[in-house]
């Protein structure tokens, strides 16, 4: 079990690093999807900000769930919700337990059917069925939050 979250953990990691930084500082920008919030999707603009170890807060931050790379992210706010922090981020690393893969959490939480796991909602069934786990934070950063027209897949 400790390897499988510590892969999990490790292409999250390098996910998060694409979506918090993009490639190199050069290379910020406006992204295509990037994560999902309430059942819609969001792009971002790459910053080069790192707010890990700088002692913030949890309050102060929204989370980012990354499945690695097994689907886009599940944010827990976006602009217009009431807790929204501005797009000040914790990411966690999501890890599958033994005997649990990515298709037994999408068969516990995806309640609507389109084959992902699109809200913390649906996230926390598959949490509380024990197909997935919050393996800890793994970034700290700030991203501003943009809807997609359409947004919802």
């Amino acid at each position: 079990m400790r390897t499988r979250i510590a892969a999990t953990t490790a292409a999250a990691g390098g996910v998060l690093m694409v979506l918090a930084t993009g490639v190199a500082p050069a290379s910020a920008g406006v992204t295509g999807p990037a994560f999902y919030v309430d059942g819609s999707m969001y792009r971002t603009v790459l910053t080069p900000t790192d707010l890990t170890g700088t002692g913030g807060p949890d309050k102060s931050f929204d989370t980012l769930y990354s499945f690695g790379d097994h689907q886009p992210a599940v944010a827990t706010a976006a602009p217009g919700d009431r807790d929204y922090n501005g797009g000040r981020w914790r990411v966690h690393a999501l890890a599958f337990p033994e005997g649990s893969d990515y298709a037994s959490a999408l068969a516990a939480g995806d309640m609507n059917h389109n084959g992902v796991l699109d809200s913390d909602a649906e996230l926390s069934v598959a949490m509380l069925a024990g197909t997935v786990v919050d393996a800890g934070v793994v970034k700290s950063f700030v991203c501003p939050v943009i809807p997609l027209r359409g947004g919802h897949r």
